[in-house]
């Protein structure tokens, strides 16, 4: 070999191994999806399906306020991969257990930071990796979702109800996290509004993903914005607050009023939170992921035996609204040992005192209204098996964190449901840290509304049950006619349940058909019909389950009382038969030796034949809740019968508009 060649040959080997330093990869242990890093000048990864590109190259970086770039001129020291392979106990989720199998590459750059990959047969999660153990600050982090063409995407846009300038990010940065859907190409989107997660992009060839977040601790959460050009989405973070001040709802938030120049203070070596892409070609398999509780911290309470998931007899949505009683209802002992008495009839696990107990402007959870008298209440309900459940603004919680749970643990409270924090700048995040922690340390659930999405904070802390972060049945005490909630409950198990449990609220007593719903806040109905609500309990994810309806209501309907007050909240195993995104869905769930089948569908008629092939050997008795003949019309309407059906057996359902249905499976001895 002369001297030429052998310069031609070494310099090709270099280019090589330069090749194998710069690009790394790794799949799905099933090897349909794939994940491709590039190291350059920039960072940036691709993610292919059945070689099918979901997420073209987009930059990944994270910039501290000493000017650093994670991710510019990136060195690579080493790169290791390894398989995940385990089962994950699950106590009060969709299931009871949990296969958590993929592969994992991580990335260890010089100066000491990584970026960690994970990759599912149903999807892609990175996260950025700190080693240094100095305090700094990130001053952004660049969040990208690169897609091959100008694809439909399914977004919930921070709502600020009264505000139709939306440029100003900072207003937007303070909201509920509730609205309905919009549907529309990238290229249509609104770049002056943010949208909050999860949300969905159909990335072609039938392929959707997902996209969310999971383990989000001591940062803030992501918002995603379109892009001006191209067809991308760019990640928004709040900065964290500098000076706040308290008001808003009865003085019970605080409102940013101005904020520093970075996004998340860091005290030492950490993991920050995974960025988070579900991939399927069915939407079915939105609904079932558990990408969000796999990717979120191990459980940080040794012993949770105590934690109680359950239902929950509830007085704001029905306004207190009871009726055939001899004293006047209200926020008073007399009307909560009425709620009492009916939840232990119906061996309903909780009461809860929603607003009002507490004194209002005071933001002093132990200042109680003359009215009520909370020992009295919580005895009364301890000697008839149910539990109490407390109210609690942010700032109200906030200020007494460690007394409040003290004092009303010793008292008997079983736990609290705290609201209005409206926001979700590392700042508040923390917060939502310290309530799960302190909860556990008194040994009382938690249930968080005025909140974002669910990003496995309740595999970490298991007594947070539930959070709000979802467009739920309240909405309909005062929305107008035009809300297409029908449309709304057929989208939100695909997208904002991928990121787990809801506190939707449903159970209304008064069903209106389409063209009948009509807001009224002292007797609130549904949209849909009544085999609809009973359809929501067994579709949503919801381990702390709210029975919106009054007593009085639910006691002239005890058919429906009895499926409902029966109805498990936490599940052996769960399964969606079939769906599509905003139109319909059927799932079926396990709770010991029972099954139940639940159905939703749009404004749009719909008939099923439902396969119960998922049954074991052995007759099961049906009893099956579906909507009547005249249910188009009057949304009350449905019919109970029971028959029996074995796993050979198929079942046709007519679902009217805006219809549903409930199956209740026993197996027979």
């Amino acid at each position: 070999m002369n001297k030429k060649l052998l310069i031609i040959v070494f310099c090709s080997l270099c280019a090589q191994i330069g090749f194998a330093q710069k690009t790394q990869s790794v799949s799905s242990p099933d090897g349909k999806i794939q994940t491709s890093i590039s190291i350059g000048d920039k960072i940036t990864y691709t993610v292919t399906s059945n070689n099918q590109t979901v997420i073209e190259a987009s930059p990944i970086s994270m910039t501290l306020n000493s000017g650093e770039v994670w991710g510019k001129n990136a060195k690579l020291d080493k790169s290791t991969k390894r398989i995940i392979n385990q089962k994950i106990t699950s106590p009060f989720y969709k299931r009871a257990q949990i296969n958590d199998n993929c592969n994992e590459l991580t990335l260890r750059f010089k100066k000491d930071w990584g970026i960690k990959f994970r990759v599912y047969n149903d999807g892609v999660a990175y996260r950025f990796i700190n080693y240094r153990k100095i305090p700094f600050t990130v001053q952004n982090e660049e969040v990208k979702y690169n897609f091959t063409k100008d694809c439909p995407a399914t977004v919930p846009y921070v709502r600020l109800d009264g505000v139709s300038n939306y440029k100003d990010f900072e207003k937007q940065f303070h909201n509920s996290f509730e609205n309905t859907y919009t549907t529309d190409n990238l290229s249509k989107l609104d770049s002056n509004r943010l949208m909050f997660l999860p949300l969905v992009v159909e990335a072609g060839s039938g392929i959707k993903v997902c996209i969310t977040e999971a383990d989000l601790e001591s940062y803030p959460g992501l918002y995603l914005n379109k892009a001006q050009d191209g067809n991308s989405l760019n990640g928004v973070f709040a900065p964290y607050p500098k000076r706040t001040e308290q008001g808003g709802h009865n003085m019970l938030q605080f409102r940013v009023k101005e904020r520093e120049n970075y996004i998340a203070k860091v005290n030492g070596a950490r993991e920050f939170p995974w960025r988070v892409a579900i991939i399927t070609s069915e939407d079915k398999q939105f609904a079932e992921s558990d990408m969000t509780y796999k990717l979120a911290a191990p459980s940080r309470v040794p012993d949770y035996s105590w934690v109680k998931p359950g239902k929950v007899a509830w007085d704001w949505w029905n306004d207190w609204n009871i009726y055939n009683v001899d004293f006047e209802a209200g926020i008073n002992n007399d009307t909560y040992k009425y709620y009492i008495d009916f939840a232990s009839a119906n061996r309903l696990e909780y009461v809860i005192l929603d607003e009002g107990w507490a004194v209002n402007l005071k933001c002093d959870l132990m200042q109680v209204v003359p009215e009520i008298n909370i020992k009295e209440l919580v005895d009364y309900a301890a000697k008839k098996n149910v539990g109490i459940i407390l109210w609690a603004g942010y700032h109200a919680f906030n200020r007494d964190m460690e007394n409040v749970c003290k004092y009303y643990s010793g008292l008997g409270v079983k736990g609290f449901k705290v609201d209005f924090m409206d926001r979700d700048d590392q700042e508040i995040v923390d917060f939502n840290y310290r309530a799960a922690a302190t909860c556990a340390k008194y040994h009382l659930i938690l249930d968080l509304h005025g909140m974002y999405k669910p990003a496995g904070l309740n595999r970490t802390y298991p007594n947070v049950l539930n959070f709000e972060g979802v467009h739920g049945l309240e909405q309909l005490k005062w929305s107008p006619a035009t809300t297409n909630m029908v449309k709304y409950d057929v989208t939100i198990p695909f997208i904002r349940m991928a990121a787990g449990p809801m506190d939707y609220t449903q159970g209304a007593m008064r069903n209106a058909a389409k063209g009948c719903y009509t807001p009224i806040n002292s007797e609130p109905m549904s949209q849909g019909t009544r085999c609809h609500q009973l359809g929501l309990y067994v579709i949503l994810e919801s381990p702390f389950n709210m029975l919106c309806d009054n007593p009085s209501n639910y006691m002239r309907e005890t058919e429906c009382l009895d499926f409902i007050a029966k109805v498990p909240t936490v599940w052996d195993d769960t399964k969606v038969l079939d769906g599509k995104i905003g139109e319909y869905i059927v799932t079926q769930r396990q709770s010991r030796n029972n099954f139940y089948v639940g159905g939703l569908t749009d404004w749009t008629p719909r008939d099923l034949a439902i396969n119960f092939s998922f049954l074991g050997k052995g007759d099961y008795k049906a009893t099956v809740f579906k909507d009547g003949k005249n249910a188009h019309r009057a949304g009350r309407d449905y019919k109970k019968e029971e028959l029996v059906v074995n796993a050979s057996s198929t079942l046709n359902i007519h679902l009217a508009p805006g219809g549903g249905f409930a199956i209740k499976l026993e197996k027979i001895n």
